[in-house]
């Protein structure tokens, strides 16, 4: 693939997703789901109204924006509500997340690139992002979480990209990144996982330089006609991994060169983690991260002066520590972490029914599935099922060679060895699954009532592990590898056109409607 075309696929991406999250945007003509909080804040902002809010700022400064932005447009204000405090176009407190939301899937692809330099590989990680169906739900409707995910990305995309820099530009790139990630935990807490997930892929580059070093160190101590038979036996991973190529990929999914491919440099990013040091870490990804939480909250707390900083965070935490457990007792779609990763609990954001098409669409009464009306309008907030089941067969992939190229050596030598070089490849599955884990295992001992949205954060990294996967089936020597890559996109694209209506909120029969609903679950 060339650059050119590299460029036109993602502008087709960004479009795409644009459309789809413009389209119909004042569909419904009140407050859906927890618009009933954030739009109001927003509203709060421009109106100087006091206001407890029991998560950081940002996200509700951004829908303010966007209001005051929408309310100077002299268009798309057919419709309008006094629901937020004022009477406003849904359009004006809805279209910046639009907007926001489009631009995701042209970070992960961004960053997909800068993980292996390959067009393939970022324009597919890319494209899945924008067929995913809680993404698209979440930036048509004034809400926060896209803001958490966005920030948190472009704090992982900026650190790459001083890691492929040096000195003056270098540091640009890391304040950036440390500014992102402070503004990630500025729209809520959970955004702390990104910046947990840059610790953590750092804190492995030096485990693996250190454990290196130290294999050197016992080799050294071998007698020299010992060493020459151990030799060969301790290059054997770099060259399955083959660092050195195009072609670094597992020896599971073996590929060939094309002359249509650019050729990537042996080093990419990941493997320049060792070059920043404990102090450029905690200043650049902590102190700086912590400076702009604590300044965004400056306008929040002139607002409301009840509360200072300190105060302000004791009662937030006191708000969710009175949530209740993840009981449907609590709130009927509680759903715990475990259920995220197969999603076999969804959310309906907003469900009603009416007898025909040509009714109004209604816009009032009871917030979950009721009513026999023969025409069903539902805003479902779930994944695209089968990029998110694929997606965890791809992660459990790239564990399971992570785990391989650990285990070979130690059942054949019967000792511990760490390989010369690590490939491409293997610090990106590295950098998925640790990515993965960090925002998603904190979730684990959270004993509140959380929901599938909370999933967001984590389930980004496995779009980018099922991207991986099938830009290596379909460069892979193997008719049946590319056609695998071919069929699982293929499902993917197909899955998101028949869910769309759910995401959209499109007029469905309760048959229809019953065709999407595989599971009782989802309901």
């Amino acid at each position: 693939m060339t650059k050119k075309w590299f460029r036109i696929g993602i502008a087709g991406i960004f479009i795409f997703s644009l459309a789809l999250r413009f389209w119909g945007l004042e569909r419904f003509n009140t407050l859906v789901f927890d618009e009933v909080y954030f739009a109001k804040f927003g509203n709060n902002y421009l109106t100087h109204t006091p206001f407890f809010n029991a998560h950081p700022p940002l996200s509700q400064y951004m829908i303010g924006i966007g209001i005051w932005i929408g309310s100077h447009i002299p268009f798309w204000h057919d419709t309008v509500n006094g629901l937020t405090g004022s009477m406003r176009s849904p359009w004006t407190y809805r279209w910046f997340n639009a907007l926001t939301g489009s631009f995701i899937p042209i970070v992960v692809a961004a960053i997909a690139y800068q993980l292996s330099y390959r067009y393939s590989f970022a324009l597919l990680a890319g494209l899945f992002t924008a067929c995913d169906g809680i993404f698209l739900v979440e930036s048509r409707y004034a809400l926060s979480n896209i803001y958490i995910v966005i920030f948190g990305l472009l704090g992982q995309w900026f650190l790459l990209l001083a890691l492929d820099n040096q000195n003056r530009r270098r540091s640009f790139w890391l304040v950036l990144a440390g500014i992102n990630f402070g503004a990630s935990v500025a729209t809520k807490w959970n955004g702390l996982w990104f910046l947990l997930g840059a610790y953590l892929i750092w804190t492995t580059a030096w485990l693996i330089q250190g454990m290196h070093s130290f294999s050197n160190s016992k080799l050294l101590l071998i007698s020299p006609s010992l060493r020459e038979t151990e030799e060969p036996e301790s290059t054997s991973l770099p060259q399955k991994v083959g660092v050195n190529t195009y072609s670094s990929s597992s020896p599971h999914l073996p590929i060939s060169p094309s002359p249509h491919l650019p050729i990537s440099p042996s080093q990419t990013p990941l493997q320049n983690l060792t070059q920043l040091n404990i102090f450029q870490m905690l200043f650049f990804l902590g102190i700086i991260p912590a400076f702009i939480y604590s300044i965004i909250w400056i306008p929040h707390l002139q607002l409301d002066k009840r509360y200072g900083f300190i105060a302000v965070h004791q009662q937030i935490l006191k708000f969710h520590l009175h949530l209740g457990g993840n009981s449907s007792d609590v709130h009927p779609y509680c759903a715990a972490w475990y259920k995220w990763p197969l999603m076999t609990r969804p959310m309906a954001y907003y469900y009603q029914t009416a007898e025909s098409i040509n009714e109004p669409i209604p816009v009032v009464g009871p917030p979950l599935p009721a009513g026999a009306g023969q025409v069903i309008y539902d805003v479902h907030a779930m994944g695209n099922p089968f990029l998110w089941w694929f997606g965890m067969a791809a992660i459990l992939f790239l564990i399971g060679m992570l785990v391989s190229q650990v285990m070979i050596p130690w059942v054949k030598e019967k000792r511990f060895s760490v390989p010369a070089t690590v490939g491409v490849d293997t610090w990106i599955a590295l950098y998925i699954a640790i990515n993965y884990a960090a925002n998603l295992l904190p979730w684990v001992k959270v004993t509140r009532c959380v929901f599938i949205y909370h999933y967001m954060c984590a389930v980004i990294f496995v779009f980018i592990a099922i991207a991986w996967f099938v830009d290596q089936c379909l460069r892979s020597y193997y008719q049946q590898l590319r056609a695998l890559g071919v069929t699982i996109t293929f499902i993917i694209l197909v899955a998101f056109i028949f869910w769309m209506p759910v995401y959209l909120g499109l007029p469905l029969s309760p048959h229809d409607y019953k065709l999407r609903m595989w599971f009782n679950s989802w309901i």
